[in-house]
C-alpha cells in the first residue's frame, strides 16, 4: 500500500538528517578506537581515514524505518540479515576479516532472508515468456544477494564512488517502484536514499570519512533485497534485465574482476588496482573526474532501464550491453598499456642517456 507523498518525503528527511548529524559521532568513535583505513600501495588516500561512516547510514535508515514502519512478512528476516551484515562489517573495519569469514556471514544473512521470502521465482524474457525456477529459486536468490552485496563493496575504492553509484541506482529503483505503485519498495528505497545522500556530503572527494565495509555491505544487501521485492516481482518489467541494467557498473566491474583474477590464477577475493576507477585514473583522469565519469555511466544505464521497462526494443538493449562491454574493454586496455608504459619509458631513458654519453665522449 502506497502512503501519501508527504510521508515518504518526511521519511527521507529523517534518514538524511539523522545520517548527517551522526557522522561527527561515528567519526569520533572511529578515531578513538582506531577504526581507520591505513594508506598503502593499493589505496588512493595518503593519510589515516576513519572508516566507520557506514554506521551513520545505518542510523539514518533505522530512524526512517521506525518512522515508516513498513509492513511485510519478511521484514523480521530482512532486519536479522541486516544486523549480521552490519556487525560483520564493523568487525572487519576494526580487525580485518578473511574473505571466507565475510562470505560466510553474507551467506547466513541471505539464507535467513530466503527462508521467509522474497525469492527470485522466475525471469520474464521477451518473445519467450516466463521461466519458472522451481526449487533452484533458493540458491539463485542467495547468489543474487551475495553478489550485489559484494559488488557495492568492491567499487568502494574512491571518495564518493560507491555512495554516489548506490544513490543513482536507488533513485532509479524509486522511480520504477513509483511507476508500479510498490509501497514497500518505495519505503525501503526512500530511507536508504536519504542515508546515502546524507553521507555523500562527507564522503565526496576530498572525503572526510569512509563508510567502510559496514556501510558498503549494508547498502549492497539492502539494494539486493529491494530489487528482489520490487523488480523481480513485477509482471510488467523485464524481470532479469532491468535490475542488471540499473546496477550495471558494480555488476560488470565485479564480473570483469572475477574473470581477470581467474585467468591470472589469482585469489578471487584478493584486492587489486585493476578496477574500472583504477583504469580511468591510470588514463590520466583525476580523482574527482573519474568519479564523475562513472556517475555519468551509472545515470545513463539507470535512465535506460527506466525507458526500457516500458519498451521491447531488443536492438537498443544490445547496444547498451555492447556499450558497457566497450567501456570495460577500454578500461582493461588502458590498464595493460599503463602497465607496459613504465618499462618502455625506462628503455627510452636509457637509450637517451647512452646517446648523450656518446656525444660527450
Amino acid at each position: 500500500m502506497m502512503l501519501p507523498f508527504i510521508i515518504y518525503a518526511a521519511a527521507f528527511g529523517i534518514a538524511f538528517l539523522v545520517t548527517v548529524l551522526s557522522v561527527p559521532f561515528t567519526k569520533g568513535i572511529a578515531m578513538q578506537f582506531r577504526i581507520v583505513d591505513k594508506p598503502n600501495a593499493r589505496k588512493m588516500h595518503t593519510t589515516l581515514m576513519p572508516r566507520l561512516g557506514g554506521v551513520s547510514i545505518v542510523f539514518g535508515f533505522t530512524a526512517g524505518f521506525l518512522y515508516l514502519h513498513p509492513h511485510s512478512p519478511y521484514m523480521p528476516a530482512f532486519l536479522a540479515g541486516a544486523l549480521i551484515i552490519v556487525l560483520t562489517g564493523v568487525i572487519d573495519d576494526k580487525f580485518g576479516l578473511s574473505a571466507k569469514t565475510k562470505l560466510a556471514a553474507q551467506m547466513a544473512a541471505a539464507v535467513i532472508l530466503v527462508t521467509s521470502g522474497p525469492l527470485i521465482e522466475y525471469v520474464n524474457i521477451p518473445f519467450i515468456g516466463y521461466i519458472e525456477f522451481g526449487w533452484i529459486r533458493y540458491p539463485i536468490t542467495v547468489f543474487w544477494i551475495i553478489a550485489i552485496t559484494n559488488a557495492i563493496n568492491l567499487i568502494d575504492g574512491l571518495d564518493g564512488l560507491a555512495t554516489g553509484v548506490s544513490s543513482i541506482a536507488l533513485s532509479s529503483l524509486l522511480v520504477m517502484a513509483i511507476l508500479n505503485q510498490q509501497g514497500l519498495v518505495i519505503a525501503l528505497t526512500v530511507i536508504l536514499l536519504g542515508g546515502t545522500i546524507g553521507f555523500l556530503l562527507f564522503n565526496f572527494h576530498p572525503a572526510r570519512i569512509f563508510m567502510g565495509d559496514s556501510g558498503s555491505m549494508f547498502i549492497g544487501y539492502t539494494i539486493a533485497v529491494i530489487s528482489i521485492a520490487g523488480l523481480f516481482k513485477s509482471l510488467t518489467l523485464f524481470s532479469l534485465i532491468i535490475p542488471i541494467m540499473i546496477l550495471a557498473v558494480p555488476i560488470f566491474d565485479t564480473l570483469f574482476a572475477v574473470i581477470r583474477r581467474f585467468l591470472n590464477k589469482q585469489h578471487l577475493f584478493k584486492p587489486d588496482k585493476l578496477h574500472l576507477h583504477h583504469r580511468l585514473m591510470a588514463a590520466g583522469f583525476n580523482h574527482k573526474m573519474t568519479v564523475l565519469i562513472i556517475y555519468a555511466i551509472s545515470i545513463f544505464c539507470s535512465a535506460s532501464a527506466i525507458i526500457f521497462s516500458k519498451s521491447f526494443l531488443w536492438g537498443s538493449l544490445i547496444i547498451i550491453g555492447l556499450l558497457l562491454l566497450m567501456v570495460q574493454f577500454i578500461a582493461e586496455l588502458i590498464g595493460i598499456l599503463n602497465h607496459r608504459r613504465k618499462p618502455i619509458l625506462d628503455t627510452v631513458r636509457r637509450l637517451i642517456s647512452v646517446m648523450e654519453t656518446s656525444k660527450r665522449s
